[in-house]
């Protein structure tokens, strides 16, 4: 399977609607891969708060239509990161985009951990309720979105729920890349699943963005990383490496916590 991250740079200059067509151009391009993957909120900027109310679109919005299309005529499945959903009746979400090679929507996943820490994101957008796959050729996707993950509790409902690659937009800070990195290849080991998780470049809202896209394999092993600027990053993986991999380091058939009620044994409080 051939993968491939664009890693764009959102600058603050370039009027949204440039930037679709922009995007559905370089999508367009990558006519090869199996699958292609963009990042969180690249049409507004994860942390351009203001303009998440004057740009949250509906589903079925310019966005959706745009990368539809460019799913359709470059014949990938596409994971076209996130938009600002405006749902007619609710709040703003932060919503992904999971197209198939024909262009239909194979899933839309509203993310569940918001950033932001009682402010920005977190009091702007409603919080999803829903974990989701995507069935593809090969291999089943497990689908989050930046903050997502620092909460490896998602990644296990996600494991259970058939995932063995685990696609991550983001709009990560540069001051906290370090974690990205680290979290990424966390979250591929203690799974055994490879994990593409792929951000941004630029500045959004004067808060500069890590870039350094990365793919990694269920071993942790990085395959692939970006730099800094925008940047296509294309890799080929062995989707079967992920049941291979569980076959012969079965570390996820000893799990415990988490299947069934953990039984306290602290001391009985005195009467």
């Amino acid at each position: 399977m051939r993968a491939s991250l664009i890693q764009i740079a959102v600058d603050e200059g370039e009027p949204v609607d440039s930037r679709r067509r922009r995007v559905a151009a370089l999508v367009r391009e990558l006519s090869g891969a199996d699958l292609v993957v963009l990042p969180e909120l690249w049409t507004t900027g994860a942390f351009a708060y203001e303009e998440f109310g004057r740009e949250a679109e509906p589903l079925e919005g310019p966005t959706y239509e745009a990368m539809a299309k460019a799913a359709s005529d470059a014949g990938v499945w596409l994971h076209a990161g996130s938009i600002p959903e405006r749902d007619p009746e609710g709040p703003l979400y932060n919503t992904s985009l999971v197209f198939s090679p024909s262009g239909e929507l194979a899933a839309a996943y509203r993310k569940i951990h918001r950033f932001g820490f009682d402010k920005g994101e977190a009091v702007l957008m409603g919080a999803g309720r829903d974990l989701v796959t995507v069935r593809l050729p090969g291999t089943t996707l497990g689908v989050a979105t930046c903050y997502d993950l620092r909460f490896p509790e998602l990644f296990r409902g996600l494991v259970d729920a058939g995932a063995e690659t685990l696609v991550i937009p983001a709009g990560w800070p540069e001051r906290r890349r370090a974690h990205w990195t680290l979290l990424a290849q966390a979250r591929a080991v203690e799974n055994q699943a490879f994990v593409l998780a792929c951000g941004t470049a630029g500045t959004h809202a004067g808060v500069p963005q890590a870039g350094h896209s990365i793919v990694v394999d269920p071993w942790g092993e990085v395959l692939a990383e970006a730099g800094a600027g925008e940047e296509v990053l294309t890799v080929d993986l062995d989707p079967a490496k992920t049941a291979a991999t569980r076959e012969q380091f079965p570390a996820l058939k000893d799990r415990v916590l988490g299947l069934e009620p953990p039984r306290h044994r602290g001391r009985p409080r005195a009467t």
